[in-house]
């Protein structure tokens, strides 16, 4: 039967008549507004959510109404491991950027959630970005009451203590990474700290409370979440989008079993949307395949399609991949056009394995995967050097073939799985334009022309933030390319070297003149392959 309380909580109470004596079994079921008031002030609520996926965007919502109308709670820690938002400022993370609110964020990657980096790069709170990987781990961690995550991962890198500890303002104090030394080697530990609430997020809750994800596009982290705020003594919120009967769910399908469960609140319409602003989708769940057609015409030939012509040549039969967002993205459509798309399985850090990756509010999301795993275990994955291969973003270069993706000046995007990926991934491939801001080019006669440079140099003396090391890869013996429109360097022990360059392009004018440092130049630097500059398919289905 269902009653109302004292206290305006509705409450479902379930007599389980099929066992002789057995007591009434219940899960709160709450408003939104009832579920937020048991956030107290001072304490460490964790949220989940892959950019616009998996969000439990009504108790957001709820969380900053109830601040903005009655100035509490005060003085939070907010703490998740992805980014939560789309960038439009009113979604995920930006529902938590008032001043007073916040006494402390503590996450992966700050990009889609705008109010938020503007709110920490503004002093108004502690701030720390550290690897999204060692962030979803750390729950496990937690949930264990183990001390911390010791790793590699981060070293020599901003996060490093020595290089700042991934504090991201002076307001930030606190050490939350140390430098150890674990049998010899040194490591770096990130410390474990309890955890008081979490909203969370899935598709059905049973009258007990367990909770299934099986229309989410990812999963997230929810589990150890669960876990984790459950064994600190904390309170487990689950916003969902309908409430069955027991026994009505897989329990291969249960992702927070009921035991961890003290509240559900139902949800519907824009504050459970399956990705933000998109209607559902069942072939990115896995409920159904999706038919995707074949590519057939070739796209135009621009700069951003030669790069990714140039990186697409690495790919081998076999090989398991991560791709970035932004221009590497265009590889998978180089890859369509010469009929090699087969050569790669994709996966997202997110969790997802097989399948096309998603962008905008869905990326973390993949059409018709083969697989979707909690975003730990995809860590574990990638940490132990599962990834043959990963193509990345080059947005700041330096003279020790350091990459800057993270901060900006006044530009917090944060450094995400960033870290994990470029530090345990035996080939790494960071593909740009060589310079950034209103570059034109066009190909001519087989030959690269540059209409227009670009108005910001990217090659620089020092990057603002180390977000991956050029020093620990070359101790490590990565091959790193960072293959551009017009030249290719390889970061060797000794530094940049420049080793292909496009025909057309003049060497000193057009690619020393423009970098703030001079790359190694050896009598082996050769043209970049011909066949990137032409219109029609380069073949690579042939040769392959």
């Amino acid at each position: 039967m269902v009653y109302e309380n004292a206290h305006g909580m509705i409450e479902l109470i379930l007599l389980c008549s099929w066992r002789e004596n057995e007591q009434m079994k219940k899960v709160k079921i709450l408003q939104a507004d009832q579920a937020v008031s048991l956030v107290k002030d001072g304490d460490t609520l964790v949220t989940c959510g892959f950019v616009g996926n998996c969000i439990p965007e009504a108790l957001n919502k709820a969380m900053e109404k109830r601040f903005l109308e009655t100035g509490s709670p005060r003085g939070l820690t907010l703490f998740y491991p992805g980014s939560q938002g789309d960038k439009s400022g009113v979604y995920g993370g930006d529902h938590y950027a008032h001043e007073g609110l916040l006494k402390r964020v503590v996450a992966g990657h700050y990009a889609t959630a705008q109010k938020l980096q503007e709110l920490c790069l503004s002093n108004k709170c502690e701030a720390y970005n550290l690897p999204q990987g060692v962030l979803s781990s750390l729950f496990r961690e937690i949930a264990a009451h183990r001390p911390g995550i010791i790793t590699h991962v981060g070293l020599d890198t901003f996060v490093d203590p020595r290089n700042g500890g991934g504090k991201i303002n002076e307001k930030t104090k606190e050490d939350l990474v140390k430098v150890i030394e674990f049998e010899g080697e040194e490591k770096l530990l990130y410390k474990s700290f309890p955890l008081n609430v979490t909203f969370l997020r899935g598709t059905y809750a049973d009258e007990y409370g367990n909770i299934s994800l099986e229309k989410e596009t990812t999963t997230t982290e929810v589990t150890s979440i669960a876990q984790a705020v459950k064994n600190c003594g904390g309170t487990v919120i689950v916003q969902v989008e309908k409430i069955v009967k027991a026994g009505y769910l897989d329990p291969r399908l249960v992702k927070i079993p009921g035991i961890y469960v003290d509240a559900v609140v139902l949800a519907g319409g824009k504050d459970h949307e399956q990705s933000i602003g998109k209607e559902f989708d069942g072939a990115l769940c896995g409920i159904l395949q999706s038919p995707v057609e074949s590519t057939a015409s070739i796209s135009p030939l621009n700069a951003k399609k030669i790069i990714a012509r140039r990186a697409a040549i690495e790919l081998r039969k076999d090989t398991v991949v991560n791709l970035g967002v932004g221009l590497p993205e265009q590889i998978a459509v180089v890859a369509g056009e010469e009929g090699i798309n087969e050569y790669m399985t994709l996966t997202v850090e997110s969790g997802t394995i097989g399948g096309i990756p998603q962008a905008g509010s869905r990326f973390g999301a993949s059409l018709n995967p083969d697989a979707i795993l909690d975003q730990p275990y995809q860590f574990d994955f990638y940490d132990g050097g599962g990834l043959d291969m990963a193509f990345l973003g080059l947005a700041e270069c330096d003279e020790q073939g350091n990459i800057n993706v993270s901060k900006f000046g006044p530009k917090l995007a944060g450094c995400g799985g960033f870290i994990n990926i470029t530090q345990n991934t035996g080939k790494v491939f960071f593909c740009g334009t060589f310079t950034a801001g209103r570059l034109k080019t066009k190909v001519k006669d087989g030959k690269l022309v540059i209409e227009q440079e670009g108005i910001k140099t990217k090659f620089v003396k020092q990057v603002e933030q180390i977000t991956f090391s050029g020093k620990y890869a070359a101790k490590t013996g990565q091959r790193i390319l960072y293959i551009t429109e017009r030249c290719v360097f390889e970061l060797r022990k000794d530094g940049l070297h420049l080793i292909e360059v496009a025909p057309g392009i003049d060497v000193q004018t057009q690619i020393v003149d423009l970098m703030e440092f001079t790359p190694k130049i050896d009598d082996s630097l050769k043209m970049m392959d011909a066949r990137l500059f032409q219109e029609e398919s380069m073949g690579l289905k042939t040769e392959k």
